[in-house]
């Protein structure tokens, strides 16, 4: 029956559909299902310690923004900008801080994946927390949901946890482009070091993706690729539907937004082969004294 199709998809998909061959199809409930060939097991070589160390030092030397410094945009770019800040709000941090796929426990059963997990999402907590005290600066208030917000959490609840940590790679490698137009073309003070944050852990969650990743797979095959590349400007297109107009009425550009989603899934991908899965290598993250030389989360080994 068609739900019986649907069960099944939607379990294939929670795991990885993106690598699949003809001996990797098996019978599952009468039916036929495509297994994954390579399967993420994310305690198996990644260094965990590494990780949480460089989420604990992140909390660091982090400068507050002079909130009291005078207000930089006016007139319809603020309006604009006003809206686009609330819905960032409410997505980076101010909705369900954690993994909400519904078999998310398999994921988690580990414990130092599930320390790690914690920490990559107080930092969007944190996030959350600037973009509040921004947003209130630009005369705007929290909203508490969005059609864009209520779609990201279905999908991210119904198609599994690897789907989830999928489309929230996805959706970080987007949100930094945006990000780093704001910083360019925002004639704000407290807007930019908002900005550069947020871009600042963005960094480090990108790195820790990678090494996830390059931990969990032996290979990145030609199919993946193109859906990876696929899904990511697909999150790039809905984020740009709600946000365009506040980054144009700044002075950004389409051709700019989607460049920057080019340039870094490709940069990303090179630096993600580079990988080896071994018990002690990870992807370098973010430290303090790369600030003043930062220009892109991944147009170098963050």
């Amino acid at each position: 029956s068609f739900l019986k199709v649907v069960v099944v998809v939607r379990r294939n998909l929670g795991r990885d559909a993106t690598s699949l061959s003809a001996s990797a199809w098996n019978r599952e409930g009468g039916h036929r299902v495509c297994r994954p060939i390579i399967h993420p097991r994310p305690s198996s070589v990644m260094n965990h310690d590494h990780w949480i160390r460089h989420f604990e030092e992140n909390t660091k030397n982090r400068p507050e923004p002079d909130w009291q410094a005078p207000l930089g945009i006016q007139g319809r770019a603020l309006s604009r900008l006003r809206r686009s800040i609330q819905q960032f709000q409410l997505g980076d941090g101010g909705g369900p801080a954690q993994l909400i796929a519904w078999n998310r426990d398999r994921y988690l059963s580990d414990e130092a994946t599930r320390r790690l997990v914690d920490l990559w999402f107080k930092e969007e907590k944190e996030h959350s927390r600037l973009l509040g005290d921004l947003l209130r600066r630009l005369g705007g208030e929290p909203i508490a949901t969005h059609w864009s917000f209520e779609l990201f959490c279905g999908v991210r609840k119904w198609f599994g946890v690897n789907f989830e940590l999928q489309a929230l790679l996805s959706t970080e490698l987007v949100s930094n482009v945006y990000y780093q137009l704001l910083r360019k073309h925002g004639d704000d003070p407290v807007l930019r070091g908002v900005c550069h944050l947020i871009i600042r852990d963005e960094t480090g969650h990108i790195a820790f993706h990678r090494a996830r990743l390059a931990a969990g797979y032996s290979r990145c095959g030609p199919l993946r690729v193109t859906l990876f590349r696929l899904r990511t400007l697909a999150a790039g297109t809905v984020l740009w539907i709600n946000h365009r107009g506040a980054v144009r009425s700044l002075g950004g550009s389409d051709a700019e937004f989607y460049r920057g989603i080019w340039r870094d899934v490709n940069t990303f991908l090179r630096a993600l082969r580079r990988e080896k899965p071994h018990p002690l290598h990870s992807a370098q993250p973010w430290n303090g004294s790369q600030a003043k030389r930062h220009r892109s989360p991944v147009t170098r080994d963050p």
